[in-house]
């Protein structure tokens, strides 16, 4: 059966021009990696220093990965094709895949690896399930690449998109189920339409629903709210690879991204903690997020859930296990009771919490107000993918015309960061914070509870 399907990123911009997929000037590949503001934000090196997702394997259900992009080279295991198509799963034509492999895994490339993207868990692994062709998912063929990857022993599963036939009952859940029965950690995107209402399968029991917040870290007006939101994470402006672009790569927006952020972190969480269940390593996610200065009166808040993840704190925060079914599972049952005791402290439950409208009316942090990551490179081109499908477009749905011009060349003067091996690592020291993005975690905010 055909599912009504929509893209969990609203839109990609092709970087193209100056950018080649292969070999590049350092100018050129410094411009990619320079335009990746969450490596400031999240402070990639510091969480490297205590986990970059070894030993753990990420299944990435979307459109195939492809595995020859040289910033994915060697972080793509074999997966399984189940359209029937004839392809393998390294076959992307269309990128979106290939982008949240990268979002999770990507390792760079060149001298130091101090080129093109870089993933938040590097040192993870990537089972590609190809589920789609662009745009034709099937509900039962998704479902059993779900089933495949659990029989794989793939610990975290990446679901991108929107299905709004997954209900209870239907053979996305029933596979969902199965890979929390078979304890991998099941990441899915909330939807780009700006509504108060979830989509399946992020609002299917245990499914951890991610919601997408700005450069600022607002919410972005477009990531769906309402109850069942568990986190947010970067989802504006992400520079990701695309095979589908000439330049090799391209600039997503969506819960997609956010989505991708979080699954790395559960599996940065996995790699340090093999000892944990899912419940748990979602137990220790919700509890190590932070709401920073945003109001929220209850928690899980309809727009932050249970806040903003903070890689770091999840690795290092002094947080017991908890059952093993996780908060996520409690909460499925009574959500009233559960949200006095999923890990916030009375503070933060008592304060008031702003009603949904822009992110103008969400209390700023200081120092980060108006930051903008691109402002000298003009996009020119945008790529919807928020197309619908069984008898028209989904919330939200429909296609923007598909763009096919260049991203201009980097303006004359620019400068690049100056790039250099993290100890004992492999990959490159991230750049210094900006003053266009000051590092709002490192105000050190109070956690969510222990």
């Amino acid at each position: 059966m055909i599912f009504k399907r929509v893209w969990a990123t609203t839109s990609v911009v092709a970087l193209t021009g100056a950018v080649l997929l292969t070999s590049a000037p350092n100018a050129s590949a410094d411009y990619i990696r320079d335009k990746q503001w969450v490596i400031d934000v999240i402070n990639f090196k510091k969480v490297w220093s205590e986990s970059q997702g070894q030993g753990v394997t990420v299944a990435v259900v979307d459109t195939g990965v492809d595995g020859s992009h040289p910033d994915l080279v060697g972080q793509v295991l074999k997966g399984k094709n189940v359209t029937g198509n004839g392809e393998e799963a390294q076959d992307d034509t269309d990128g979106h895949g290939t982008g949240m492999a990268s979002i999770i895994a990507g390792q760079g490339h060149g001298v130091n690896n101090s080129s093109g993207v870089i993933g938040l868990a590097p040192r993870a692994k990537i089972l590609p399930i190809k589920a789609a062709n662009v745009d034709d998912f099937n509900d039962d063929q998704w479902a059993n690449g779900i089933r495949y990857a659990v029989d794989q022993g793939a610990d975290v599963i990446n679901l991108s998109f929107t299905d709004s036939l997954a209900s209870p009952g239907s053979e996305g859940a029933k596979a969902i189920e199965y890979a929390q029965q078979h304890d991998a950690v099941v990441v899915a995107g909330t939807g780009n339409d700006g509504i108060d209402e979830l989509p399946y399968p992020a609002k299917l029991p245990g499914v951890v629903a991610v919601g997408a917040v700005d450069e600022s870290l607002d919410v972005w007006d477009n990531s769906n709210y309402g109850d069942g939101v568990t986190l947010v994470a970067p989802g504006v402006n992400i520079v990701e690879a695309d095979p589908s672009q000439s330049s090799g790569y391209s600039n997503g927006t969506g819960t997609s991204d956010a989505t991708a952020y979080v699954s790395a972190t559960a599996a940065l969480i996995r790699a340090k903690y093999p000892d944990l269940t899912a419940g748990q390593v979602i137990n220790r996610l919700i509890k190590s997020a932070t709401f920073l200065d945003r109001k929220v009166k209850r928690v899980p808040d309809e727009e932050y859930g249970y806040g903003l993840i903070r890689p770091y704190s999840a690795l290092t925060m002094d947080i017991p296990k908890g059952p093993k079914q996780g908060p996520l599972a409690q909460s499925s049952q009574s959500s009233s009771a559960n949200s006095g005791t999923a890990s916030r402290d009375d503070d933060n439950t008592n304060q008031a919490k702003k009603k949904k409208s822009s992110s103008g009316n969400i209390f700023l942090i200081a120092g980060v107000a108006g930051a903008v990551v691109v402002a000298a490179v003009l996009f020119a081109v945008i790529r919807s993918r928020r197309n619908g499908r069984g008898g028209g477009p989904g919330p939200g749905g429909g296609t923007s015309p598909q763009g096919t011009g260049n991203l201009p060349q980097p303006p004359a003067g620019y400068q690049q960061y100056p790039h250099a091996a993290a100890p004992n690592q492999g990959y490159p020291t991230p750049p210094g914070q900006s003053p266009q993005h000051p590092n709002p975690y490192a105000q050190q905010p109070p956690h969510q509870g222990q």
